[in-house]
């Protein structure tokens, strides 16, 4: 997770990072959306034949809601490491608890444009 973080730290808005096996696999930054960043890192993991079972993720900014958690678990995440400070992270604790996935609040937000 930490790697993950690191990587996340250095990479532009709404940024969802995929590691495993300390390789970064999957990277979807730019968007308006976390979902979508979400989706193009799984995206871009896939196209290069990773296997995402195990990995984690990274957030540059909180979750505001948990969407964008439920679509990293669907697809074998198993840990999140994220700033926290939504609204909303009751929900997205909620939602983690629920899908089996640890998460870890930073507390630094590190959302560029």
């Amino acid at each position: 997770m930490k790697f993950a973080w690191t990587i996340c730290k250095h990479t532009k808005s709404n940024a969802i990072v995929i590691v495993k096996d300390k390789k970064g696999i999957g990277i979807g930054a730019g968007q308006m959306s976390r979902v979508d960043s979400a989706k193009i890192a799984i995206e871009k993991a896939r196209e290069h034949n990773h296997d995402l079972v195990g990995a984690v993720a990274a957030s540059d900014a909180f979750f505001p809601f948990p969407d964008g958690v439920e679509i990293l678990a669907n697809n074998g995440i198993r840990a999140i490491v994220q700033p926290g400070g939504s609204v909303r992270d009751s929900l997205v604790i909620e939602a983690a608890d629920k899908l089996n996935v640890s998460m870890a609040f930073t507390g630094i937000r590190n959302f560029k444009h």
